[in-house]
């Protein structure tokens, strides 16, 4: 059963919430395990880790959605369209951050509350939105390219695959989105520790 709890912030005398979760108990061992003396960092990239697997799932899940109906990555004549793919991944990107902070500032940080929530999601936002031109750029350059190395590796295997343009640009653009969730992940979490959440021990 998830649980949030209420609780009063030590100097501020601030209310604040933290998330309970059944994994919780799990985290904090596996942390203790792997992390010894730094269990609680490890246990925050762990959960930092399982927020952004949901936010990828959104992330994901949008992308999907808007190319097969309001953002097709080519026209009616098979000309790609890298305005629609940027639109698409760029609207996908804007719900899983929202997504990403809510959890992060409930469970992964429940102890980082020396900012205000308005102050916080702007730094948690300037992060992101340096992650989203990270992906962007990543997303926008690779995703033709990718989708013709996919088709060739398939076709190795499968010699009748002959996929339209348009597979082959979803395809690409899903493997470049998954290229560039990596490198932004690993961004995010190290610039929002060290900046967003640096009230932590």
């Amino acid at each position: 059963m998830w649980v949030v709890v209420t609780s009063e912030a030590g100097r501020a005398g601030r209310r604040h919430h933290k998330l309970r979760t059944p994994m919780d108990k799990v985290i904090r061992r596996l942390s203790l395990w792997i992390g010894g003396r730094r269990a609680r960092e490890v246990e925050r990239f762990i959960k930092f880790g399982f927020v952004g697997v949901l936010g990828f799932m959104i992330d994901a899940g949008t992308v999907l959605i808007l190319q097969n109906t309001l953002l097709p990555p080519v026209d009616a004549v098979n000309e790609a369209l890298p305005i629609n793919v940027a639109a698409a991944q760029s609207a996908a990107f804007i719900l899983a951050v929202c997504s990403n902070f809510v959890w992060n500032r409930l469970w992964t940080y429940p102890d980082s509350r020396s900012r205000s929530p308005q102050l916080q999601l702007t730094q948690f936002a300037v992060v992101s939105f340096t992650g989203w031109v990270i992906r962007t750029i990543l997303i926008d350059q690779m995703y033709a390219p990718l989708g013709d190395l996919s088709t060739s590796v398939i076709q190795a295997f499968h010699l009748g695959y002959a996929p339209e343009l348009l597979d082959q640009h979803k395809l690409g653009t899903m493997i470049a989105l998954i290229i560039g969730v990596v490198v932004v992940m690993i961004w995010n979490f190290l610039a929002n520790r060290y900046w967003t959440y640096n009230d932590v021990e």
